[in-house]
C-alpha cells in the first residue's frame, strides 16, 4: 500500500523538471498534471487513463468552456475530500480565473507547501499561501490512503 510519505518523496523527486506542455517525463519535462501522472505511475502503478491532447486554454475555448475536465476525470479514479482536509501526499485542483474551470493542480507536500509544475520555468515545491487556497476549487486522495 502507497503511503502519503512515498507520494510526496515522489513528488520531491520531480523539481526541477523543466515545464514542458502535455509532458510527464522526470527530468526532462512536465505540466502541473504531467507531474501528477508521473507521480501516480511511480507510487500507484499504471494510469487509469490517458488523457487527451489538450492545449493550454483548453478550457476556455468554445466548446471546453466551463468544463471540469481536470476535476471529472480525477473523480473517477480518487477520492474527494474538502479542500480544508487536504493532507501531504493529496492533490488540489486551482481556478486560475473567477468562474473558470479547475485547470491547475499540485501535490500537498506538508503544512502549507505544495507541489507543482509552474508554468515557463520547472516543477518546484512553494508556499500553499492564502494566493493559492483562495483559488483552491477541489481536493482528492490518491486510493488506499487513509485520512
Amino acid at each position: 500500500m502507497t503511503t502519503r510519505d512515498e507520494i510526496v518523496a515522489a513528488a520531491r523527486g520531480w523539481v526541477g523538471t523543466p515545464y514542458r506542455h502535455q509532458a510527464s517525463v522526470k527530468g526532462a519535462g512536465a505540466d502541473c498534471l504531467g507531474l501528477v501522472r508521473g507521480v501516480w505511475r511511480e507510487t500507484m502503478g499504471a494510469e487509469p487513463e490517458t488523457p487527451p491532447p489538450y492545449t493550454p486554454d483548453w478550457a476556455e475555448t468554445p466548446g471546453g468552456a466551463g468544463d471540469e475536465t481536470m476535476a471529472d476525470a480525477a473523480r473517477r479514479h480518487m477520492s474527494e475530500i474538502a479542500c480544508g482536509e487536504a493532507g501531504a501526499g493529496d492533490i488540489m485542483l486551482f481556478r486560475m480565473r473567477a468562474n473558470g474551470p479547475a485547470k491547475h493542480v499540485a501535490i500537498v507536500s506538508g503544512e502549507d507547501r505544495m507541489i507543482h509544475a509552474w508554468s515557463g520555468r520547472a516543477v518546484v515545491e512553494t508556499s500553499l499561501g492564502r494566493w493559492w487556497r483562495a483559488r483552491a476549487a477541489c481536493a482528492f486522495r490518491f486510493p488506499g490512503l487513509e485520512g
